[in-house]
């Protein structure tokens, strides 16, 4: 099992980042800057921890521990408010289906802010493929 901060050092981030291990679950907490909820709105608060999930950090999490069970991703308004959470579980995608969702998020990550239609495909894929929850509040922008 990694320790939190083999969790956090897997990960570059520039802004408010931490990992803790909840039993054999990673969870990681972002905050999320304040203009993209203010400028993306609810499609901004959605897309935040699948940005974080569908990366070759989380990958490389399942691959080099074989015991990690899942990696939970909660993203956090500057002030620590919740605005949303998804959980990916080791055996939520094979092979085939984590080179697609490296495409799909690298794609949402390059172009997003100017194809935003990028970011929806990021949100279904995720919705597809983890357990998520949404803080209502940021649903409707």
């Amino acid at each position: 099992m990694p320790t939190a901060a083999e969790v956090e050092s897997s990960y570059t981030y520039e802004r408010e980042f931490s990992a803790t291990m909840s039993g054999n679950v990673a969870e990681i907490s972002v905050v999320q800057p304040q203009r993209q909820l203010d400028r993306g709105g609810t499609l901004w608060a959605q897309v935040g921890p699948y940005i974080f999930l569908f990366c070759q950090e989380t990958q490389e999490l399942f691959q080099r521990y074989p015991g990690l069970a899942g990696v939970r991703v909660v993203t956090r308004t500057p002030g620590g408010q919740k605005i949303a959470e998804a959980l990916l579980s080791r055996n939520a995608l094979n092979n085939l289906t984590w080179k697609r969702a490296l495409n799909i998020a690298g794609k949402a990550r390059r172009d997003g802010t100017r194809r935003p239609t990028l970011l929806e495909d990021l949100v279904r894929w995720g919705e597809e493929h983890t357990e998520y929850e949404y803080n209502p509040r940021y649903l409707h922008s």
